[in-house]
């Protein structure tokens, strides 16, 4: 059942800054759950302010992922809970919701501390949700709720039969595995544009546009006449693929508030290391049987298949809702001071631009928790993309196996992956009990066990692949089961380390989360672009024990960086001017 803990706090119109500075305190109580604001005497510009828990779906204290940090000017307006928080009247006092950025420095928002600004900004009402709103994505059935993020998980790559390629074009295996790399480049790329572009716009038109552009992209690349042709073409799939793969995490946690999102987050995790992982399965036998032209058609269908399940999606973007409402509410009432942050502190192109291209950069030079956590993702990520080489020198090349049994290999993969999910929503609930132990206020670092445990099982996973292949182990009976089942610890542990290191990004930064993010993007992909173009090599002149031994020692050596945070992460983030206090 629903309980509920209040208090409430009068602000007379005098003594409006000091109570202000007392409002911003009691936002920090960590037990805060949905926000509900009574309206009375508005003329008095007194204010009963009630804080109910509706449900134990939401937690204030948290990073709220709906706040449109990259298009709203937050040195101006600051932090507000407008697009998660409830009440009565559907408004919340301007003046009274701003609070500055959380980090360790403490900004009070220009609108706040310029005292003309301050006394325009009581006029005017922010837009809020209301209780049991039907409009209120986190409202609406829990099935409509999983058929969303079912739909948002939907994506994957589909590589394979290159040795056709090769042979058409007569180009290298270095030129051919740029299909893939170039592809990967666009996965980094594209996300620094449909990032601000679905804040701007809302997540639907950015659901569905790229994602018809891909589908259009793939015949190109199905016809390509020459490799110029198909390398472009699939730079383009990239960017335009990148979008729901960029919309897929924000898109749950639009429909599931932060202490609901176990599962559905978990999915999440395993979907930009899950779906790739699908291609070489698939195109293996495809392209196998009618050759590599139809991994490229068959890639299509799938992804016109999901495009049109993606058309189904109805807006989910908080600030996008409540602004199309704050638009019809000016039109029937002619209340000119409704609206909601994001249209009263718009960022500019200029603002957009540092949030997005210049920010995320100064953030990995200067933040040394951002820099290590990305540099750790990247490894993960750039392994995911060696196995897709090195399964086929170890079965392809010594155990004589066709594509579509090379393929068939990475099921291992899938399987940890499916063991990783199953055990995600356990180390949430493993964080929330740490924070329900300190009050409701977890620090960043109690993401980091999830990340401790899963860090070991991707060296285990390379010494386990790199010294049961051959030489070191010969083809012949049920050898081929040692390097197979390589891939069922490191799925498990590459979905586990990506989990608890986002979920520390985001914690760690939650007035950046939008450059954080992105930062982390960029290395992730910029990693799996390199590895195909020289891992082939590496196999070929190390022997398949000492280039996996290689990247196996390269893991281990990052095995520390999450104890290390978990240790010193606090005293590291008490001297950085952008991370949480």
């Amino acid at each position: 059942m629903p309980h509920s803990e209040t208090s409430t706090i009068a602000v007379p119109d005098e003594a409006h800054a000091t109570a202000h500075h007392k409002h911003e305190k009691h936002e920090a109580d960590p037990r805060a759950g949905h926000i509900t604001f009574t309206d009375n005497t508005r003329a008095a510009r007194d204010l009963t302010l009630t804080r109910t828990r509706t449900h134990e779906s939401h937690d204030d204290t948290r990073p709220d992922l709906s706040f449109p940090f990259g298009t709203t000017d937050v040195n101006r307006g600051g932090y507000t809970n407008e697009y998660r928080a409830v009440s009565e009247s559907g408004y919340m006092p301007a003046d009274l919701a701003l609070r500055p950025v959380p980090s360790h420095v403490y900004r009070l928002p220009q609108a706040l501390a310029d005292p003309e600004k301050a006394r325009e900004l009581k006029q005017m009402k922010l837009v809020t949700w209301k209780e049991d709103d039907p409009e209120d994505p986190r409202n609406w059935s829990v099935l409509y709720r999983w058929y969303i993020t079912a739909v948002a998980f939907a994506s994957a790559v589909v590589t394979g039969d290159f040795r056709d390629i090769e042979a058409e074009f007569e180009v290298g295996e270095v030129v051919t595995a740029l299909s893939v790399s170039l592809m990967v480049v666009g996965f980094g790329i594209g996300p620094l544009a449909w990032s601000p572009l679905s804040e701007l716009y809302g997540r639907r038109p950015i659901w569905m546009i790229p994602s018809v552009i891909y589908v259009i992209f793939n015949i190109p690349c199905a016809v390509a006449k020459n490799i110029q042709t198909l390398l472009i073409c699939r730079f383009f799939c990239g960017i335009f693929a990148s979008a729901p793969l960029t919309l897929a995490g924000g898109t749950i946690s639009d429909v599931w508030d932060n202490n609901e999102r176990g599962l559905a987050i978990a999915l999440f995790a395993a979907a930009p290391y899950g779906g790739p992982v699908l291609g070489p399965i698939v195109g293996g036998f495809v392209g196998e049987t009618v050759g590599w032209r139809w991994i490229i058609w068959v890639n299509m269908i799938f992804a016109g298949v999901v495009t049109a399940f993606t058309m189904t999606i109805p807006e989910t973007f908080a600030p996008t809702l409540l602004r199309k409402r704050a638009q019809r509410l000016r039109e029937e009432t002619g209340d000119t001071t409704i609206t909601t942050e994001q249209e009263l502190f718009k960022a500019s192109l200029s603002q957009i631009i540092t949030e997005t291209l210049l920010r995320p950069f100064q953030m990995i030079v200067t933040e040394p928790i951002l820099l290590l956590m990305s540099m750790y993702i990247a490894l993960i990520y750039g392994l995911l993309y060696a196995f897709f080489f090195s399964y086929p020198v170890v079965f392809g090349e010594y155990y004589a196996w066709n594509d579509g049994m090379v393929g068939v290999t990475f099921c291992s993969v899938l399987i940890g992956v499916a063991l990783a999910i199953f055990v995600t929503p356990r180390i949430e609930r493993d964080y929330l009990r740490r924070a329900a132990e300190k009050g409701g206020r977890a620090d960043p670092e109690d993401r980091l066990p999830g990340m401790m445990i899963g860090a070991w099982f991707v060296p285990v996973s390379l010494f386990i692949f790199g010294w049961t292949s051959p030489p070191a182990v010969q083809p012949g009976g049920g050898n081929w089961v040692g390097p197979v089942s390589s891939g069922i610890p490191f799925g498990f542990g590459m979905v586990i380390i990506y989990f608890s290191a986002n979920a520390y990004l985001i914690d760690a930064f939650p007035g950046y989360v939008a450059s954080a993010l992105a930062a982390k993007t960029v290395i992730r992909s910029g990693s799996g672009a390199a590895m195909p173009l020289f891992i082939t090599a590496m196999y070929h002149n190390l022997g398949n024990g000492w280039a996996a031994s290689t990247w196996a020692f390269i893991s281990l050596a990052m095995v520390p960086i999450p104890f290390l945070f978990y240790r010193y992460g606090r005293a590291i983030r008490a001297r950085s001017k952008r991370a949480a206090a």
